[in-house]
């Protein structure tokens, strides 16, 4: 979204508006949460630099604290993503 305006012929003014999401993967939810990219796990209470998306080698994107936890519970040395099956690994 974009908002330009001029006052007079002397002095400008300018209004800038954006808006931006997560298109990685393209989709805009955790395949594991379900939740927004733009929103925090269900583990965080406020996104951003806390509850950082994550992706991994397969393409799939997914909140740091979902993955984590998703790998975590496989209980295997060579834990699955969750949405295609590939070995989980996070992009270098």
């Amino acid at each position: 979204q974009q908002s330009f305006g001029c006052v007079s012929s002397n002095k400008s003014k300018i209004q800038v508006t954006a808006e931006w999401k997560w298109i990685e993967g393209g989709d805009d939810t955790c395949g594991i949460c379900r939740m927004p990219f733009e929103a925090c796990c269900v583990d965080c209470k406020c996104p951003g630099d806390e509850c950082p998306l994550v992706l991994g080698q397969c393409k799939h994107p997914f909140h740091m604290h979902c993955i984590v936890k998703w790998t975590d519970a496989q209980n295997t040395p060579k834990p699955q993503c969750p949405l295609c099956r590939q070995e989980w690994k996070f992009v270098d």
